[in-house]
């Protein structure tokens, strides 16, 4: 039985010659993260945000420049440090005198698509105000708001080793990211390629090859693809499995179904189809709970991890039959 959706037609087809596009220019310059990159646009057409997660020197600053300047968005980089203001990203009022008035000073959050880097370094007060900006697109000045551009995507890096000196963000707060995406170390292959191409990557000869109007267009698309009620039971079905894990403290919200609904969506489109299947559902599981699963100290200690819980949902749930969805 089919979800009482709307009918109109869409064309899959702009949606994946849009994405290939982006995705073979930005591989100019990134070796290697296809994966990471698809992501990441995933998460852009569903309208949320990202946080990346590595080490330092995995790319993790490129890919987000590399994806602002393929699709020609503005583009703005904040280095959180645990003395960063609010104002210092969001901006403030300051005093013109050739008018005698206060004129607004727009903070680096006014781009399309914003790098925080090391969002764990940035203390609990500003972690909130960029958060809340992310929620609502909009900010507020000493009592007046403006709106943020669209689309708009904050990417929010941390390093999951170096924790001293850190504010983790509380699992509230993580929570409000569409995706956890996690950056590894290249293969040695990759390395090799990185080494060839060191410098035409310096250069960062990237041109524009979508725009802004390309994404919101394919945002509009994501309201008609179909979603059939086994596939919503079958996402049901994995988040209320992850809070039956033995291993597990807090599982999934509904905000979790939401995200894997949404981004279930945007992958089946980007493949091609509008329709979602099981494997689209898969394909973007992990980097929707990662994020969302806290785990017993048990597990910690014995080096359970939320993707070895998140593979064992999968394989607990079954899968709706071939063809639902179409």
């Amino acid at each position: 039985m089919e979800l009482k959706q709307s009918s109109t037609s869409i064309d899959p087809s702009y949606a994946v010659k849009t994405t290939e596009n982006i995705l073979s220019e930005a591989s100019k310059v990134i070796v290697g993260k296809r994966n990471v990159l698809r992501h990441i646009l995933i998460a852009l057409y569903s309208g949320g945000h990202v946080l990346l997660e590595g080490v330092p020197g995995v790319a993790k600053t490129l890919i987000a420049k590399t994806i602002a300047r393929t699709l020609n968005m503005t583009y703005s980089r904040i280095q959180a440090t645990p003395d960063l203001l609010p104002s210092d990203i969001i901006g403030t009022f300051v005093y013109d005198p050739k008018t005698g008035d206060f004129k607004p000073r727009k903070g680096p959050i006014f781009a399309n698509i914003v790098l925080f880097d090391e969002i764990n370094r940035a203390s609990p007060r500003t972690q909130s105000a960029l958060l809340e900006a992310m929620q609502e697109k909009q900010v507020t000045i000493e009592g007046v708001t403006f709106k943020l551009p669209e689309p708009f995507m904050v990417i929010a890096t941390q390093n999951p080793i170096e924790m001293e000196g850190t504010f983790p963000l509380p699992e509230a707060q993580i929570d409000r990211f569409l995706l956890k995406i996690v950056v590894d170390y290249p293969t040695r292959e990759e390395s090799k390629e990185i080494l060839r191409r060191i410098h035409s990557i310096e250069e960062f000869n990237v041109k524009p090859v979508a725009s802004a109007s390309d994404v919101l267009k394919i945002r509009a698309m994501l309201p008609h693809v179909r979603v059939s009620d086994e596939i919503v039971e079958y996402i049901i079905s994995i988040v209320e499995e992850t809070h039956k894990h033995p291993m597990v403290r807090l599982g999934g919200s509904p905000r979790a179904a939401i995200a894997l609904y949404l981004c279930s969506k945007a992958n089946a489109l980007i493949s091609g189809r509008d329709f979602v299947i099981p494997d689209d559902v898969k394909y973007v599981a992990y980097s929707v709970l990662r994020h969302r699963i806290l785990l017993k100290p048990e597990a910690e200690l014995e080096g359970v991890t939320s993707d070895q819980v998140i593979r064992e949902v999968l394989e607990r749930v079954p899968v709706p039959t071939p063809g639902v969805g179409e």
